[in-house]
Parts: structure tokens; C-alpha cells; sequence
């Protein structure tokens, strides 16, 4: 139920702290895999690391936040593989900022690219799963759109909210067409993005002492949970999200 062998994935912030280690998990649960990132995130790394576990992998640099690159890069993807069966949705930034800091352009950017840059890559990719009557999506959330952050996260924790609600109403709309749109919700993740932030003590042994399980989480937590809704044992899940936080939604 879990063998993904067949299916073609595409993962936007595929060569990111998340995105990598996802592309790669996809691929090694037998998924053909589109890697979708800033070039200088190298993408093709991460492609040819999913070629070098046998499966066809496809590079590409399409900026998340446009309507016209995402109906291009769909039009590439489905030029090298035909169809898509899953849509991973990593991309995503953060700034913090306390909230009497916080500059307006800051606050809009993050809002305005983790959300916008969820829904526009699901609207591309959804027209075709609506043409082949199936499809899985899978959107990047946060613990943070329902557990409010302490520290710096009013634009991060606003716009991870959003991505939740988002996939509620996808899913709704599009289980018509046999469309499964959930998502998941980590907590804090030991990533690229995020070591400078955790690099003081002060922050580490905070956010830490926050999740009941006693520790941050790291990539390979949360890829038993897109697995899943990645495959067919997902077919009657949709318009869930899917704490991968250690117990801190439940606190």
C-alpha cells in the first residue's frame, strides 16, 4: 500500500533542508521525482541523486509565486514523464522579527510566498490530477499554525495557518475529481533554514523544553507521514494535517 513505484512526484523546494531528504525518501519508496528549486539551491544535485537509486529524476528552477512558471514547469514535467501523481509543496521561508519590529515588506514577503506559492503550484498541478480523476497533494504546514510561536513568528506562524486552511478547502473542492489534498505540520525542524536560529543556547533549550517528546525534530521524522499520504494508502484521507511535532500540538 505504501510502494510508490510508477508514480512521478513533484517536490517544490526539492534541494532545501526539507525538500532533499523528501525528493530522496520519495524516490527510495519508488517514486520518479521532479526537483523543483532556486538554482542555487542546485536541484540537479538532488536529481542525480535520485537517478543514482534507479529512479528518473527531472531538475528543474520554476519560481513558486508565479502562476505562468508553475503552468511551465508542469508543461515540462509532463513533456519528460506523461502524468503527476503527487505534489509535494516544501517551499517556504521565514523571517523573525518581534512583532512591534516586524517591517511590513518582511511580513508580506513570507505571508505573501508561503501561501501563494502553495496555492499556485496546486492550482497548476491540479488541473491535470482533475483531467486524470486522481491525485495526491501534499502541502507543507507547521505546529505553528496552531500553536503560537513565543518568539519572532507572527508572519510565519500567519502564513502557516493560511497553508492549513488552504488545504482544507482544496480538499474539499477537489474530492470530487479523487483528489487528496492533506498536509502535514512539523514541529521545529534541525534544517539549514533553521540552525542559526538554534545556535544559541538560550533558543535551543527553549524550543526543546516546549515539545513533550525532548527533542527537535529532524528530516527524516516526518517522511513515514508523506509517505503515507503519498500513496495508496492514503485514498480515503483528505483535508487532514498531520503533526509531525513530538506531541506539542497536544500540550
Amino acid at each position: 500500500m505504501f510502494d510508490l513505484t510508477g508514480k512521478v512526484a513533484i517536490v517544490t523546494g526539492g534541494a532545501g533542508g526539507l525538500g532533499r531528504p523528501i525528493s530522496i525518501g520519495l524516490a527510495k519508496a519508488g517514486a520518479d521525482v521532479a526537483v523543483d528549486d532556486l538554482e542555487k539551491a542546485n536541484p540537479q544535485a538532488v536529481a542525480d541523486e535520485v537517478k543514482a537509486l534507479g529512479r528518473k529524476s527531472l531538475a528543474v528552477s520554476y519560481d513558486v509565486t508565479s502562476a505562468e512558471a508553475m503552468q511551465e514547469m508542469v508543461d515540462q514535467v509532463l513533456k519528460e514523464f506523461a502524468k503527476i501523481d503527487i505534489l509535494m509543496n516544501t517551499a517556504g521561508i521565514n523571517c523573525r522579527f518581534s512583532a512591534e519590529e516586524m517591517p511590513a515588506d518582511e511580513y508580506e514577503k513570507v505571508v505573501r510566498f508561503n501561501t501563494l506559492g502553495t496555492f499556485l503550484p496546486c492550482q497548476a498541478v491540479g488541473r491535470v490530477m482533475i483531467e486524470q480523476k486522481k491525485g495526491k497533494i501534499i502541502n507543507m504546514g507547521s505546529v505553528r499554525g496552531w500553536v503560537a510561536p513565543a518568539i519572532g513568528g507572527t508572519a510565519y506562524a500567519t502564513s502557516k495557518g493560511g497553508v492549513h486552511q488552504l488545504t482544507r478547502t482544496l480538499a474539499v473542492e477537489w474530492a470530487k475529481y479523487g483528489i487528496n489534498v492533506n498536509g502535514i505540520a512539523p514541529a521545529l525542524i534541525m534544517t539549514d533554514m533553521t540552525r542559526d536560529f538554534l545556535s544559541k543556547p538560550e533558543v535551543y533549550s527553549k524550543m526543546t523544553a516546549e515539545i513533550p517528546m525532548g527533542r527537535l525534530g529532524v528530516p527524516d521524522d516526518i517522511l513515514g507521514a508523506i509517505n503515507l499520504l503519498a500513496s495508496d494508502a492514503s485514498d480515503f484521507i483528505t483535508g487532514q494535517i498531520i503533526y509531525v511535532d513530538g506531541g506539542l500540538y497536544a500540550a
